[in-house]
């Protein structure tokens, strides 16, 4: 009789109110290509998908009724989030560990926090934590019912009370050894549901890459590392049109660290969903010095480019330097100026509180927005992730509290320029000068020929409200600098 596991994410979408609010949940991605990996291996597996969840307890039921020998707790790597460790995940993690054990299952968890922090996790209850990239380890585990853990390699276990390491596991290369996603173990008509409702189309996530070769001295790479792997245009364009014409997904996002880096690879791309006749969106993740490469904007553009989002992170130089970012200012404009004559909304992930920064690094930054005017904006201050160059320049001065418990949380983990109260004015005041800006563009537009919605015309008639807010906001800031 096959060994029957019970696959769930770490992650609660519905516990993080910031996100909740957004409604743009997406399936766990990283969790049903697991579970699809290992049921193609002959085992019994379920999903208790925890986005939609409001509590850990529901898991309860599912265990009584699957009876699994195995939970799986195998954290979503797509989500950026997961790396941030939310200390309201981690609750949750250790509630389903609780929930597991009593329920007389073996406990398997793989997530960014549990490969940084093994022993937490261990010592909470898990039997063996996967360290890294997971499918293959998995298999492994499974295939000798966890009785080999000396010989295997990516794990961490405690043997007498004592934390063992084994030896890194080497990353997959020829990612379409991997099925397609176990997408029948979600519930899609719920995801469906949500983004119909808030925003009138259906998209859901796919991944054609792991890793990325760039070195940010702040960002963390736990799962995949500082490595770029492919899957080959077609698997990706077969997934897309299971998704498009099974589940009437319109949208997609390609929730790569980088999308599109291979030379070649999106002009294959193009000429396939050409020839199924596949007109997607996608929403992607890029960097601005990619972006300029020859034709990348035009390949993009024809393969369905709706979104963008850039990590501009600072309008300053001097930021960017210090970050190992490897890109210019004068990129973030240039880029940002073709894509939009292109049509492509651009989005900009913005930094604050990275060391050294000044007032005029942040008044670089705030004039970067209000030239560019950008489709829209993530603003967060500088997290010390585990493992990273920030981390070890920072780490001695982490407190108590090392994690943010949400990510609305915005604490400041460590000592910055400015006090955790400025960074969280700045956080408002940056929000409203945008918003003020796209107000006044849509203000000059509301009886020009140009087409204009709804929520355009709102931000328009809500100028002088705007106009008001930022003067208010602006004097707040001064008071607190």
């Amino acid at each position: 009789m096959p060994k029957r596991i019970l696959f769930t994410p770490a992650y609660f979408y519905r516990l993080d109110e910031k996100q909740w609010r957004n409604q743009q949940p997406y399936p766990p991605y990283a969790t049903i290509l697991a579970a699809a990996y290992l049921r193609d291996a002959g085992f019994e597996v379920q999903l208790f998908d925890s986005n939609l969840q409001t509590s850990p307890q529901q898991i309860k039921q599912q265990l009584a009724d699957f009876k699994p020998h195995y939970v799986v707790v195998f954290d979503d790597s797509f989500n950026y989030l997961s790396k941030m460790c939310l200390t309201v995940m981690r609750a949750a993690c250790f509630e389903l560990i609780h929930y597991s054990k009593e329920a007389g299952c073996k406990v398997l968890v793989n997530s960014s926090d549990a490969t940084d922090h093994p022993d937490m996790y261990l010592e909470y209850g898990a039997d063996i934590v996967i360290k890294g990239e997971g499918e293959l380890t998995l298999h492994e585990l499974m295939v000798t019912d966890c009785t080999a853990l000396e010989t295997c390699l990516g794990i961490a276990y405690l043997q007498d009370g004592k934390l063992i390491t084994n030896a890194k596991r080497t990353v997959l290369t020829e990612l379409d050894q991997l099925p397609q996603p176990a997408w029948d173990l979600v519930d899609i008509h719920a995801y469906k549901q949500i983004w119909l409702q808030a925003h009138g189309y259906f998209s859901l996530n796919i991944a054609t890459t792991r890793g990325c070769p760039f070195k940010c001295n702040w960002c963390a790479k736990p799962i995949y590392g500082n490595r770029y792997n492919s899957r080959s245009p077609l698997a990706v364009a077969d997934e897309l049109k299971l998704l498009m014409n099974e589940f009437g997904a319109t949208h997609f996002w390609v929730c790569d660290d980088i999308f599109g880096l291979k030379p070649g690879w999106v002009e294959s791309f193009v000429l396939l969903l050409r020839e199924a006749a596949l007109k997607p969106r996608f929403k992607i993740q890029c960097r601005a010095d990619l972006l300029l490469k020859e034709n990348t904007i035009q390949h993009l553009v024809s393969a369905g480019l709706d979104e963008v989002w850039m990590g501009a992170e600072s309008g300053s130089q001097q930021v960017l330097d210090a970050m190992d970012k490897g890109t210019k200012v004068e990129q973030i404009y240039e880029a940002t100026r073709l894509l939009k004559k292109h049509g492509v909304k651009v989005c900009f992930f913005l930094q604050y509180g990275y060391l050294g920064e000044t007032s005029n690094d942040i008044d670089k930054t705030l004039n970067m927005v209000k030239e560019l005017m950008p489709h829209d904006i993530g603003i967060s201050v500088s997290y010390p992730l585990p493992g990273t160059v920030f981390h070890e320049k920072v780490k001695t001065q982490l407190q108590a509290k090392k994690n943010w418990t949400d990510s609305d949380d915005l604490a400041m983990l460590y000592q910055a320029t400015y006090s955790q109260q400025f960074y969280k004015q700045l956080h408002r005041y940056t929000h409203t000068v945008f918003r003020k800006q796209k107000s006044i563009f849509y203000t000059k537009h509301m009886f020009s020929k140009t087409k204009i919605d709804k929520q355009q015309i709102k931000l328009a008639v809500k100028l002088p409200y705007y106009w008001l807010t930022e003067i208010l906001s602006a004097y707040k800031l001064k008071s607190l600098q």
